[in-house]
């Protein structure tokens, strides 16, 4: 096999995206050879615009079996990510998911067991791990250079969305439709470079409000602290309500301070080790050196196209996931963290426990005033989670 023959699960936004980039031959290791979508529309749009060699399915069990595919890219919203993907493993077959890897850890951990036990290749669609800046942050921080982390800050206020946006689709802002707003729609890239650049978090706490700036039931603005096990603290913070927004991540360590802001970073380097200043330095009000250094990270980044590529470079030749799906999860764990402490009004450690979330999940589901017409079902929606 010198190349994988791809089906995509849900045709929507995302979903269509990865079709068409396909279909141009952007990734040179895979070809799409059919999709899937409940939404005749979506199907009449398939056979228009990717050829009659790409075949068509409304439901994704005929999809796996029709023998067409090796690999699938599951781009449905939430909830389904963890499901088709395990019929995908039980049927033979790789996966690759659209973010977030689910929308509670209880399924997540689930999909994760079906992965290992298949042996198949499973990626995640965190394209942003391709982008230079993000790279290289994560290579300065892994390195050593910056010494112990003692804070992190995640400003990412740049989520502006407006009603409109939440009224495009019965599913959008919804706990049976999403299973959350800003942290599990727009927020998994986010929530997954800070954990992948500065480790995870074992505990937060957290003040989140449910429809702040917007006609809906779930989270549009969040402020999340949070310590490390070497003593580290954290904030996290987002909105959909705020214009124009920030996205800027800054680390203070003990040899000294990094930041992440427009695609650039900024390391100010002290000459000494600020723990060792502090204890032997004896003129009182002095400080350790700083040298400010702008890092060259290079531009561009394959973005969805390069996970695509990676995946099914790992697929055919063994080659390293940039995104294994399986860290996923920590991403999940890190929303259903923050969303469980301020339901909770208390702190919630890391791992979170998987029964009470899920079990305050189903209460919001209940006691939902939103329309149930996009609850999860089982089918594959014609809507994918772009953003």
């Amino acid at each position: 096999m010198d190349k994988v023959r791809i089906g995509v699960i849900g045709i929507g936004n995302m979903g269509s995206s990865h079709c068409r980039y396909l279909i141009a031959t952007e990734v040179p290791t895979g070809e799409l050879t059919a999709v899937c979508d409940i939404n005749p529309n979506r199907i009449q749009w398939a056979r228009e615009n990717l050829g009659e060699n790409v075949r068509t399915f409304d439901n994704p069990e005929d999809l796996m079996q029709s023998g067409a595919v090796d690999a699938v890219i599951v781009a449905t919203p939430h909830y389904d990510h963890p499901t088709y993907a395990i019929k995908a493993f039980e049927h033979d077959l790789h996966v690759l998911i659209e973010k977030p890897a689910g929308a509670y850890t209880k399924q997540v951990y689930k999909m994760n067991e079906a992965a290992e036990k298949s042996g198949k290749v499973f990626g995640l669609m965190f394209n942003q791990r391709t982008l230079p800046h993000h790279q290289k942050l994560k290579e300065l921080v892994a390195s050593g250079e910056l010494g112990e982390i003692q804070r992190t800050n995640y400003i990412i206020t740049s989520w502006f969305r407006s009603q409109s946006y939440y009224d495009s689709g019965g599913w959008r802002a919804t706990w049976a439709g999403e299973g959350g707003g800003v942290l599990l729609n727009q927020c998994p890239h986010n929530l997954d470079l800070w954990q992948w650049i500065c480790g995870m978090p074992t505990r937060v706490r957290s003040f989140i409000s449910l429809g702040k700036y917007h006609d809906i039931e779930v989270d549009d603005d969040v402020t999340a602290y949070v310590e490390y096990e070497n003593g580290a603290t954290g904030v996290f913070i987002t909105t959909t309500g705020e214009h124009p927004g920030t996205n800027r991540l800054e680390i203070s360590a003990d040899r000294g301070k990094v930041v992440m802001e427009n695609g650039q970073i900024t390391f100010w380097r002290t000459r000494d080790s600020i723990r060792k200043f502090s204890k032997e330095y004896k003129g009182g009000f002095g400080s350790p050196e700083v040298w400010k250094c702008d890092i060259p990270a290079g531009r561009g980044g394959e973005s969805h196209q390069g996970i695509t590529k990676n995946w099914t470079e790992a697929i055919l030749n063994h080659t390293p996931l940039l995104a294994p799906g399986t860290e996923g999860v920590n991403g999940v764990e890190l929303s259903n963290a923050m969303l469980l402490s301020s339901w909770l009004d208390d702190w919630v450690d890391i791992p979170v426990d998987q029964d009470l979330y899920y079990e305050k999940l189903q209460e919001k589901i209940q006691n939902s005033t939103a329309s149930k017409s996009s609850e999860s079902t089982g089918r594959v929606l014609d809507v994918s989670d772009s953003h």
